[in-house]
């Protein structure tokens, strides 16, 4: 029997085992994938508070290193369901069961991505999913953002104080972001929007060297020389399996509150896979200890 049992091992979920482990709960760490999540596809984070430069994939580490040297228990499993039973909870596995007094759903998300050659093979040399993250790399040069919505727009406004151009590609003839951020991006100098333009291919082997894309209206094909493309077409998160359990909007994303409390008692939620404005690895390792926290004041009653 677990005191918390997490789903997901990234900030989030490393986070919450950090901080259950120092309140002196038995924890566990479920991952189906990697740990350390998304971030350890990114060459270098520089906008984490007290370190400098480090590699996503060494941040990662050194987070896991310390919560299992705190004596959190991890397996990679796959994780199918959470159930309760005989007045505490279940998370069902492919392989097995764990029995936990309290759960914290740290699933991430995963970005969308435009389903062209080369794009997995060009992640973390050109191609971004996270301007803030990634957007100062680029200091100087020429960059394309791809999506028409809010976050593309905004990813294009910070970009646009660091790179020399940032041209907005948008497969449709208006975005679907707000109209005062389309505002803004038009009267930047630096800024060029690309309408009814689809991304057809990426150029260049090893880095991105340009992006081809598509005029829906003419049916031409034109390229952009670019060293830069950041994916802003949207995000998906991983909490399919609970809906039944837990209370999701109607994207997908986990509903809670500040203190990280999911419709269900004694479950929590951290991370990108929440309902929140803000994603970045801060805001992952604050919900994470959060709702770790949030968890032993429940267990505390119980």
């Amino acid at each position: 029997m677990y005191d918390i049992g997490i789903i997901g091992g990234g900030t989030a979920g490393m986070t919450a085992a950090i901080y259950g482990q120092r309140a002196g709960k038995k924890t566990i760490i479920l991952e189906n994938r990697n740990f350390g999540g998304q971030i350890t596809a990114t060459h270098k984070v520089e906008n984490y508070p007290g370190i400098a430069s480090i590699s996503g994939t060494e941040y990662s580490m050194g987070l896991l290193d310390q919560a299992t040297k705190l004596g959190a228990e991890t397996a990679m499993a796959q994780v199918t369901s959470i159930k309760d039973e005989d007045g505490h909870k279940v998370i069902v596995t492919s392989e097995k069961e764990y029995a936990c007094k309290t759960v914290i759903i740290a699933t991430g998300v995963t970005h969308r991505h435009m389903g062209i050659e080369k794009e997995i093979a060009l992640t973390g040399a050109g191609v971004s999913y996270c301007a803030t993250c990634d957007g100062a790399f680029f200091k100087g040069r020429d960059v394309a953002v791809i999506g028409g919505g809010n976050t593309a727009l905004q990813d294009a406004e910070f970009l646009s104080n660091y790179c020399n151009k940032v041209y907005v590609v948008h497969r449709r003839d208006e975005f679907r972001g707000d109209y005062s951020l389309v505002e803004v991006l038009k009267a930047k100098d630096n800024v060029e929007f690309v309408l009814s333009a689809t991304v057809k291919d990426l150029v260049g082997d090893f880095m991105v060297e340009g992006l081809l894309l598509n005029d829906k209206k003419t049916g031409e094909d034109f390229k952009l020389d670019v060293s830069g493309v950041f994916v802003a077409i949207g995000q998906i998160p991983q909490n399919e399996i609970f809906a039944d359990y837990v209370k999701l909007d109607e994207a997908g994303f986990i509903l809670a509150s500040e203190d990280c409390m999911t419709s269900h008692p004694g479950v929590y939620t951290a991370g990108d896979c929440r309902t929140k404005e803000v994603r970045q690895l801060t805001t992952a390792a604050a919900d994470g200890s959060v709702a770790a926290l949030a968890a032993c004041k429940y267990l505390a009653t119980v």
